[in-house]
């Protein structure tokens, strides 16, 4: 059974991102998340146009690893509880 890839979404084109070494965003096991491991990515999230759109989407597909829209897994997982708490209200 051969699946499809998954499209690039639209706003992917615009990010600071496209182009820098992903390893950038996607540390070694144990290190994302510990301040100076994730402030390179931090800044390259920094200034970039589709900030929201990237952290919207790895909240809204559950993705648990790397830095995503200026936010390492540590800080999403604590948004997807903030998130969890609002919908069971």
């Amino acid at each position: 059974m051969t699946t499809e890839p998954e499209s690039t979404p639209e706003w992917f084109d615009h990010a600071n991102c496209l182009g820098v070494d992903v390893e950038l965003f996607f540390p070694h096991q144990g290190e994302s998340g510990r301040g100076s491991h994730t402030d390179p990515a931090k800044a390259v999230c920094a200034g970039c146009d589709v900030r929201t759109e990237c952290l919207t989407y790895a909240l809204d597909n559950h993705i648990i690893y790397g830095t995503w829209g200026g936010v390492s897994e540590r800080g999403r997982r604590g948004m997807r509880r903030v998130r969890r708490l609002a919908a069971a209200s």
